[in-house]
C-alpha cells in the first residue's frame, strides 16, 4: 500500500495536523500490510478456542491499528485482541483520516459479502434480467411471503426497464423445512423460476415441488454468514448490505444511475 503525504492542503486545517495524520495513515497501513508471524496466529487460535472460551477462529489478519489483531471468528463476528488474546474488542474500528470517518468494519464485511455473492454459482440464482445494457444490479436475499418482499417484486419490472439487473438468492425467515422454505424451493426446482417466484409472491397457490439438491438450504446459511436477519436484504455491487424496502428511485440513486 502506498500513501502519498501532499504539502498541498485543501481542507482548511493547519500543517502539523494535516502531518499528523498523514504519517498515523502511514504507519497504519505500513502495519496492516505485515504479515501475521505464525507464532502469534497460533497463540490467539489456542488462547480464543480454548474450551473455556470456545471461538472457532476463522481468520487472524493485522489491523489497521498497531497492537491489534484482526480475528474471523466462525459463525460470528469479527473481533480485535491483543498479541497474547488476554483482551478482545467486539465492535467496528474506525480510521480518522483527512476526508472524515472511515468505518473499517464495514468496509471489511462489505468485502466479504462481494466476494461471497460472487462466488455462487449462475445457476443456483434466479435473475431478471435489465432491459437492454446493464447499467448496475443489486443482488436480494428474498422471502416469498413477506410483504415487503412481495412490495419490492413489484417494482423489479421498473428497475430493469430502467437498467438494473434483479438477483435473488433465497433466504426462509422460518428456516429450513418452514412453508416458506418448501415454496422457495419450488420456485428454484420450476422449469421457469422467474414466474413461478412471481407467482408465489403475488399469493397465487401453486403445488409444491421441492426436488433433490436446490440451493435453499445454502442460500440461507450463506444469508446468515453475511449477516441477513430480516427479508428483503439488498447486496449492492459494492458489497453494501441494505436492510428492507426501498423503491426503484431509491436503489436507482443508491447505485449512483
Amino acid at each position: 500500500m502506498f500513501v502519498s503525504c501532499s504539502s498541498t492542503r485543501r481542507t482548511g486545517r493547519p500543517l502539523f495536523v494535516e502531518l499528523a495524520l498523514c504519517l498515523v495513515a502511514l504507519a497504519s497501513s505500513v502495519y496492516a500490510d505485515e504479515g501475521v508471524d505464525p507464532a502469534i496466529e497460533k497463540k490467539l487460535r489456542a488462547r480464543l478456542g480454548a474450551p473455556q472460551i470456545g471461538l472457532e477462529v476463522q481468520s487472524v489478519e493485522a489491523s489497521e491499528l498497531p497492537g491489534l489483531y484482526k480475528v474471523g471468528i466462525e459463525q460470528g463476528p469479527t473481533i480485535y485482541s491483543t498479541e497474547d488474546g488476554d483482551y478482545f474488542l467486539v465492535g467496528d474500528l474506525y480510521n480518522v483520516g483527512v476526508t472524515g470517518l472511515v468505518n473499517l468494519g464495514e468496509q471489511q464485511r462489505s468485502d466479504d459479502r462481494k466476494e461471497a455473492i460472487a462466488a455462487v454459482p449462475e445457476k443456483d440464482v434466479i435473475v431478471f434480467p435489465a432491459e437492454g445494457e446493464t447499467l448496475g444490479s443489486i443482488t436480494v436475499f428474498t422471502d416469498v411471503s413477506c410483504f415487503y418482499c412481495q412490495k419490492l417484486h413489484k417494482e423489479v419490472p421498473e428497475l430493469n426497464r430502467r437498467g438494473v439487473e434483479v438477483r435473488y438468492l433465497a433466504y426462509p425467515r422460518q428456516g429450513i423445512g418452514s412453508p416458506g422454505f418448501r415454496q422457495l424451493a419450488s420456485a428454484w426446482c420450476a422449469d421457469d423460476r422467474q414466474a413461478t417466484l412471481t407467482a408465489f409472491k403475488n399469493r397465487e397457490e401453486l403445488e409444491e415441488n421441492v426436488c433433490p439438491g436446490n440451493p435453499i438450504a445454502e442460500q440461507f446459511a450463506l444469508g446468515q454468514q453475511l449477516g441477513v436477519r430480516g427479508t428483503p436484504a439488498i447486496v449492492t455491487p459494492k458489497g453494501e448490505m441494505i436492510p428492507g424496502y426501498k423503491s426503484a428511485d431509491d436503489l436507482i440513486a443508491v447505485l449512483g444511475l
